[in-house]
């Protein structure tokens, strides 16, 4: 984790400058043959463990520089078990079809259309997520895919990947978003996670039924600041007593 940290750090220092960045879009629109500069990039990800708790998200570079008021996040609907494929395709499904339902004179983010889509993983994730925007009607937006592993880029009209070099600045805005996009779904992934780990704590406790397990859980939101109130604090929350905050103390 901390070695993940020193590489994005290290990228964010490389890509500070306007020229750093212009140079950066530049590279990624000559190399992936691009036709125009990518001003506006969509990096996309998926977060689950053995397909519980799945989640996705969507993160946005303009200029090459992080929108996170444009950032979104999924919870996956119609993906059972482990299939990462399926999830990625429900995402996009999803983005894309309110991009289309969107009237482009409004300010609304999703009638945006990206300059280019950037998946994490490789030549099967990018044909399921191709797959996917031909279906809805998108397929004409520039989509591409980066492994982890090699650092290896696919793009459609290719069967071989491209491969530039680590110390390219395209290469590494490339990473940034789609380390941006990972970072998001599993933040999310996690709070999620929490949310259910502390429903689960409650429902073993006499009293505390569903009506007052949602209270806490807006009132607080993680089992460590439950542990950290005080019994007045929880008393105080909707539809509690001093006496069901009492029991909550000594079942957490």
């Amino acid at each position: 984790k901390n070695a993940q940290q020193g590489m994005e750090q290290l990228r964010v220092k490389q890509l500070a400058t306007p020229t750093a960045l212009a140079a950066a879009l530049a590279e990624i629109k000559r190399e992936l043959h691009l036709p125009r500069l990518p001003s506006r990039m969509e990096g996309y990800d998926i977060s689950n463990i053995q397909g519980t708790v799945a989640v996705g998200s969507m993160v946005v570079f303009e200029e090459g520089k992080p929108k996170p008021s444009h950032y979104r996040r999924f919870r996956i609907k119609t993906v059972s078990g482990a299939n990462d494929y399926a999830m990625l395709q429900e995402v996009v499904k999803r983005r894309f079809k309110r991009s289309l339902k969107s009237d482009a004179s409004t300010p609304n983010t999703w009638a945006i259309l990206p300059d280019l889509v950037l998946i994490d993983g490789g030549k099967g994730q990018l044909n399921s997520v191709l797959a996917a925007m031909r279906e809805v009607g998108v397929g004409s937006v520039p989509t591409a895919s980066l492994a982890k592993e090699n650092e290896e880029i696919f793009v459609p009209q290719k069967r071989a990947p491209i491969i530039l070099p680590r110390s390219s600045p395209g290469l590494q805005l490339l990473q940034r978003l789609r380390d941006e996009a990972h970072r998001f779904a599993l933040g999310y992934h996690q709070k999620i996670r929490k949310r259910q780990t502390f429903a689960s704590a409650l429902d073993t406790i006499p009293g505390i039924g569903p009506k007052r397990k949602r209270a806490l859980l807006k009132q607080f939101g993680s089992v460590q600041a439950i542990r950290e109130a005080p019994i007045e604090g929880l008393a105080t929350t909707r539809g509690m007593s001093k006496h069901l905050a009492q029991k909550v103390k000594e079942h957490l």
